[in-house]
């Protein structure tokens, strides 16, 4: 008993085994469907460790579309790395869409990151990006800011290599930019803020991207602050500034020079009066010597005292003339 139980296990689980190698489901799947894959092929993709169910689904839906796709192929790309399911239903949606899209394309633009359905979806329904808020301002010194809506649809040929969102959302903020820049007047561009899209749209934004630009809609303007205003306060705060350093170094310097010239006077002074001081020795010098008797002594001192009184007598008027 315990023998027939063992062997039936035993045959349990070798008929498992042998439906798990042998896929005898999915080959019937392909009969059914018209899809020409062998046993031994199926069998081959167990044993290289690619899902025969992936490849099988691939195939049936793809000629349920109309589409000749090869198992080898797909197979080949999937042991690549990529996504088979994707790829295979980006062919069907390209196909019924009339997009020109091939088999090497979208496992070359599948295998570079990007989520090729997705992007044939994005051509069929354009996708709407909204640029963050573009400050810019025009000629008369008025600062604008500027929400723009970018409308885009997947450009297949440039997908891979491609630049992405960001760049054609940084090249349109730079289109705003210098398109408000050369308006004479924020008026201008109040009144017509169709011309920042045009502007904008003639300068091929959209080269090197991986996306075609539509169209560029103006969502919102707001007028910011007068920046030519608070230009000319800071300039004129900057030249107050250096015109009262240049007056302080001036000053600086004058005071400088007046010190200066109080030192030279007070050195003039002290060397008179070490002259004077010499004087009287000089005197008793000539006493001794004989070179000056009291006969001229008395002289020089009635000189000296009529000189002192002429001073004092003319003093006065110099005092009333001014």
């Amino acid at each position: 008993m315990t023998a027939v139980v063992f062997i039936c296990v035993l045959a349990f689980v070798l008929l498992l085994v042998f439906f798990y190698l042998v896929p005898i489901n999915m080959w019937f799947q392909c009969v059914l469907n018209g899809v020409k894959i062998s046993l031994i092929q199926l069998i081959f993709m167990r044993w290289r460790k690619v899902p025969p169910a992936i490849i099988v689904n691939a195939m049936v839906n793809s000629k349920k579309a109309g589409l000749n796709l090869s198992s080898d192929l797909l197979e080949a790309h999937y042991l690549a790395g990529g996504h088979v399911r994707s790829v295979v239903n980006a062919l069907i949606s390209a196909d019924k869409a009339n997009i020109a899209l091939d088999f090497n394309t979208a496992t070359a633009i599948d295998l570079a990151g990007r989520d090729v359905f997705d992007a044939v979806q994005m051509s069929v329904n354009p996708k709407v990006l909204d640029t963050p808020s573009v400050a810019a301002v025009a000629s008369n010194g008025i600062q604008l800011i500027v929400k723009a809506r970018v409308t885009v649809r997947a450009n297949i040929r440039q997908l891979v290599g491609g630049a992405g969102e960001e760049t054609i959302l940084a090249r349109v903020g730079e289109g705003i930019v210098t398109a408000i820049g050369s308006a004479k007047s924020h008026a201008d561009v109040l009144e017509n803020p169709d011309s920042i899209s045009k502007l904008v749209l003639s300068k091929g934004l959209d080269t090197g991207t991986a996306f075609e630009i539509l169209s560029i809609d103006i969502a919102d303007i707001d007028v910011g602050k007068n920046i030519g205003a608070q230009l000319q306060m800071d300039q004129a705060n900057a030249d107050k500034n250096i015109a009262q350093a240049k007056a302080e170094e001036r000053r600086a310097m004058a005071i400088a020079v007046e010190q200066e010239m109080k030192a030279r006077a007070q050195e003039m002074r002290a060397k008179v009066i070490e002259a004077e001081a010499e004087v009287p020795m000089a005197m008793a010098e000539a006493f001794r010597n004989g070179n000056l008797g009291i006969m001229d002594y008395y002289k020089m001192q009635n000189i000296k005292a009529d000189t002192e009184m002429r001073e004092s007598i003319a003093k006065p008027n110099a005092e009333s003339g001014k």
